[in-house]
């Protein structure tokens, strides 16, 4: 049994948290592991924590362009993403970190939380997904659960079948030929 697609944002804020949305994931048959830890803000903060923890684990940009586009650039936590070469390969303009505002607005995230699992509360399609290809190609790939006190790994298969239901299809790029 599957349960609704995700709702439009409201006036009340992001229609899913951490709760919501691993309830969602276990409704629609995403299987999924979260571990608890705590607040991690930045990738250098969390990697005694993550050597624990099998799989892929990212960072993740959000960021804006000249022409007001948004893009959440996830890729694997040791890729070098060079904001100055992206723009050509993704087709955006210059891009920059989007704010706060934008960011809650968009994604129900706030700064130190920003996850791919965010673009559940996109629902009106305004962030551009674009993944790094070494998380495309990873067995497992872990994300925050839209806050940034836990970690939900999933199988590259799980990881599709959410992309699937939340209907996102990433730009995949390789990072790691743009810095050479």
């Amino acid at each position: 049994m599957t349960q609704d697609k995700p709702t439009p944002d409201s006036d009340l804020g992001p229609a899913f948290d951490r709760d919501r949305l691993l309830d969602w994931m276990a409704a629609n048959g995403v299987d999924q592991t979260t571990h608890d830890h705590p607040a991690v803000f930045r990738v250098e903060e969390g990697l005694e924590l993550k050597a624990a923890m099998p799989g892929a684990h990212t960072k993740n940009l959000f960021l804006k362009d000249k022409k007001g586009r948004l893009w959440l650039i996830s890729a694997r936590q040791d890729t070098v993403v060079d904001l100055k070469r992206a723009p050509r390969t993704i087709g955006s303009d210059r891009l920059s970190f989007g704010n706060e505002g934008l960011l809650y607005e968009t994604m129900g995230l706030t700064p130190g939380s920003v996850t791919a699992l965010g673009l559940i509360n996109d629902t009106g399609r305004r962030v551009t997904f674009v993944l790094d290809k070494a998380l495309w190609d990873a067995d497992i790939v872990n994300f925050h659960p839209l806050t940034n006190t836990a970690t939900t790994a999933l199988g590259q298969d799980q990881f599709r079948r959410f992309l699937s239901l939340i209907g996102r299809q990433p730009i995949v790029v390789d990072f790691s030929r743009l810095t050479a």
